[in-house]
C-alpha cells in the first residue's frame, strides 16, 4: 500500500494541469480586453491619419484629397504592421 503523501503528490499534480472555471473566465477576459485594446489602437491611428491628412489637403487648399488618401492608406498600413507584431509576440 502506497504512502498517503505519495497519493497526495499523486492527486495533486493530476490536478496542476486542470484549470478551474474561474481561471478559465480570467483568461478570457485577458484575451478581450488584448484584443479590444489592439481594435481601440488601430481605430486610433487610422482616425489620426486621415485628420491629418485632411488638414494637410485643407492647408494647402487641395482640389483632390491627396494626403487624405497617402495618411490614410500609411495609417491603415502602420495598424496592420503593428497588429501583426502584437499577435506573434504572444
Amino acid at each position: 500500500m502506497e504512502n498517503s503523501s505519495d497519493q497526495f503528490d499523486k492527486n495533486r499534480s493530476r490536478e496542476a494541469g486542470k484549470k478551474t472555471s474561474l481561471e478559465n473566465a480570467t483568461d478570457k477576459s485577458r484575451s478581450i480586453a488584448q484584443y479590444s485594446g489592439i481594435a481601440f489602437q488601430m481605430l486610433g491611428t487610422i482616425g489620426l491619419g486621415v485628420w491629418g491628412g485632411m488638414k494637410l489637403d485643407e492647408w494647402q487648399q487641395n482640389q483632390r484629397p491627396i494626403w487624405t488618401i497617402v495618411l490614410a492608406l500609411t495609417a491603415i498600413g502602420a495598424s496592420l504592421y503593428l497588429f501583426i507584431r502584437q499577435i506573434t509576440q504572444k
